[in-house]
């Protein structure tokens, strides 16, 4: 029993996805209040960027879950509807010691998972067809449990909160090229090169940051799938049927699910990319190999409670 405590006690306490959610917060603070400076040294009004700013801050944080599960195709499901789906999160959600999430399945051939929510109350984890007739009952509790780890962590909130920083550099960049660049060096010109200038770096810095913490987390979410179901080698053999499924899948309908890479539990379309920068996904191989560490852990875990 003491075993249990244990493990119960440390799952979802990692104090290195912490660290790095919250600085990831302060750095995307930081930026984002340069972003604000331009846009006054710009002549933008405060309260007009405050409106914009917040409005756009409040549909982020509360609709962004529901635009990618409608892009997703995705629809929420009844215990009536998917009984095998729903019994078993529940039984997860006894284990992880979480509010049970709104259930949601999503129609296409792609296996793949992702949760969404901006707190643990008002998540929705949601499969595809493709994954749960690919996998196992264990390999698909174990992708199940992964994102609910992630729900746990509280990190897929981080997630949305830095890339609405990345969208709304975005947006001020295509607007500032639209409307500066028909100036023809008046007054306003320094002031929006400025904004240009700073918007671009918000992005980089808000691209970046997503992505390290979008691999950081996958691993803490691998090892909190791995404590809850206590069979590691599940989740492993789940990422080895997944990185198959998703080979044998046309690349332009990898493509068109793409823009949620950094929230699905396997990136559709995946490519190893120059020193891993631009991945949103740490290598399998060395998912498979953490797994594989922990699963000898427990093991011998298991033999020195006998």
């Amino acid at each position: 029993m003491s075993g249990m405590a244990v493990t119960k006690t440390e799952f979802g306490r990692d104090s290195g996805l912490q660290a790095r959610m919250l600085l990831t917060i302060f750095l995307l603070g930081a930026v984002y209040v340069a972003l604000m400076a331009a846009l006054f040294a710009s002549g933008a009004s405060g309260v007009t960027i405050a409106v914009i700013a917040g409005g756009l801050f409040f549909f982020q944080l509360f609709a962004s879950d529901k635009i990618a599960l409608r892009a997703m195709g995705a629809q929420e499901v009844s215990a009536q509807q998917a009984p095998e789906l729903h019994a078993m999160i529940e039984r997860l959600c006894i284990q992880a010691d979480l509010p049970k999430p709104k259930i949601a399945v999503a129609q296409t051939d792609m296996p793949n998972a992702f949760a969404m929510g901006r707190s643990q109350k008002s998540a929705t984890v949601c499969a595809t067809t493709g994954i749960m007739q690919l996998l196992s009952p264990a390999e698909l509790e174990g992708v199940m449990a992964h994102e609910l780890t992630h729900v746990k962590n509280r990190d897929v909130m981080i997630m949305t909160i830095a890339s609405f920083f990345a969208s709304i550099a975005a947006m001020i960049l295509q607007f500032g090229f639209f409307f500066g660049g028909g100036h023809d060096g008046d007054d306003d010109s320094p002031g929006i090169m400025g904004l240009i200038l700073v918007s671009l770096l918000v992005y980089v810095v808000s691209f970046f940051l997503m992505q390290a913490l979008s691999r950081y987390r996958e691993f803490s979410a691998d090892r909190g799938a791995a404590l809850i179901t206590g069979r590691p080698s599940a989740l492993a053999s789940a990422l080895q049927k997944i990185s198959s499924g998703m080979h044998r899948l046309p690349q332009q309908d990898l493509r068109a699910h793409s823009e949620l890479n950094a929230f699905y539990i396997f990136p559709a379309g995946a490519k190893n990319s120059l020193l891993g920068l631009f991945s949103t996904h740490p290598p399998m191989e060395k998912r498979i190999a953490a797994l594989s560490r922990l699963e000898t852990q427990l093991q011998q875990s298991t033999l020195a409670t006998l």
